[in-house]
């Protein structure tokens, strides 16, 4: 956000639980508010109306948008007041600039606020252009803790499995994934479970749940229960605890599947979605991600600015002759990072212009890792150009070298 030209006042909020801390300041700097405001519709509303018509324009900016932040902006919104973001870590390296080391909420809205009448260009606009976006942003959030949550949970049960049978885990942990694994565990959580109830019931009960797969399975199963004669001490815990741990994966499971009807629904409806989804590895989730994100684009001047947001934009660290090379910087957005970073390596056997820029970077030197954010990064001037001018994703084939 660039152009505060007819902003006649900033008022900051530094937001909490309960009530905001509030400065106001002109834009030649003279402090016009500075008190707490209780988290409330009618005495915020009271606030805005009151700055408004004094000074016409007011622009509301916040450190947190969500959240805590949720209520006055909306309300700002509701009242005419322009609204802006100010990411939390440029606010935390603003800060550094002002003297005394005290962290008070007061002190951190008049930062805020100044950093937004010296430098508008740090902000970024929250004006509300879809009704969509809101509700993505909610059940996106919900999913990624849904799936932090079955993420936890599978590595519980992989970690018993290994302390008591890590051969069983060499052949489970990997297909937690699937279904018919979590099932089978929710109903013979131990080694003693699974040997009893025997190798021709075990199949018969799974064959319906995994076709293709249930014969190796079992197959493996019980090799590899034959190789472990010993029985670790605490192992008859597993009867209890397994089966508890594998039903709350299988809950997890099913909730992210109805979540990701919920969120295709959603996405369909949006005019963005074709556009998102048209480039190779950008599937339901990461389109939301990229919409949560990134939004229509506008917010960002260029490629650069979007990729620096990102936290895919490499930074040379360097001091006289000693040049240590590009890294990638550890901030940005790690949310849009990592879904750019996946929808990467996802895109590599999809898309032959894709592969072909992996294929040069790793021969270049690149480990894995480095050449997969380089395409990152690459990938990410493309979104840009396509939300820029609304256009879908061409892959663009490499360029074949005839030999003369």
């Amino acid at each position: 956000m660039s152009d505060t030209g007819d902003v006649a006042a900033f008022l900051s909020m530094d937001v909490g639980k309960s009530a905001h801390h509030g400065h106001g300041l002109t834009p030649a700097g003279k402090k016009v508010f500075d008190k707490p405001m209780p988290n409330s519709e009618p005495e915020l509303r009271a606030v805005f109306d009151k700055l408004t018509a004094k000074f016409g324009t007011v622009l509301v900016i916040v450190d947190q948008p969500a959240s805590i932040g949720a209520l006055p902006l909306t309300i700002a919104r509701d009242a005419g007041c322009e609204v802006a973001y100010l990411l939390g870590l440029a606010m935390r390296r603003i800060a550094d600039l002002y003297p005394g080391e005290a962290k008070t909420d007061a002190k951190d809205a008049a930062v805020i606020a100044d950093a937004a009448r010296t430098m508008p260009h740090v902000l970024r606009s929250l004006e509300l252009t879809d009704e969509i976006t809101p509700e993505l942003t909610v059940l996106t959030g919900f999913d990624q803790d849904v799936a932090a949550e079955a993420t936890r949970t599978s590595n519980q049960i992989r970690g018993l499995l290994t302390q008591f049978h890590p051969s069983l885990e060499r052949v489970l942990g990997p297909r937690l994934d699937h279904p018919a694994v979590t099932w089978l565990l929710e109903r013979y959580g131990s080694p003693a479970a699974l040997r009893k109830a025997g190798r021709r019931r075990l199949l018969d009960l799974i064959r319906p749940k995994a076709p293709r797969m249930a014969a190796r399975l079992i197959d493996e199963v019980f090799d590899v229960l034959d190789e472990q004669t010993v029985v670790v001490p605490g192992t008859g815990s597993l009867d209890i605890v397994i089966p508890s741990l594998a039903a709350s994966l299988t809950a997890a499971h099913d909730q992210r599947r109805a979540l990701e009807a919920q969120i295709s629904t959603l996405l369909e409806a949006h005019p963005l979605h074709q556009v998102l989804t048209s480039m190779p590895g950008v599937g339901v989730r990461t389109a939301a991600v990229l919409l949560v994100t990134v939004g229509d684009g506008t917010s960002f001047s260029s490629a650069a600015h979007l990729a620096s947001y990102a936290g895919l934009a490499p930074t040379t660290r360097s001091s006289g002759t000693s040049i240590h090379g590009e890294h990638s910087p550890r901030g940005g957005n790690r949310q849009l990072k990592r879904a750019m970073f996946l929808s990467a390596f996802a895109c590599m056997n999809a898309d032959p212009a894709s592969r072909t820029y992996y294929d040069r970077q790793h021969a270049c030197g690149k480990t894995h890792t480095q050449a997969l954010l380089r395409l990152a990064r690459q990938r990410i001037s493309v979104l840009f150009a396509m939300l820029r001018d609304g256009t879908f994703y061409e892959s663009r084939a490499p360029a074949v070298t005839l030999p003369a």
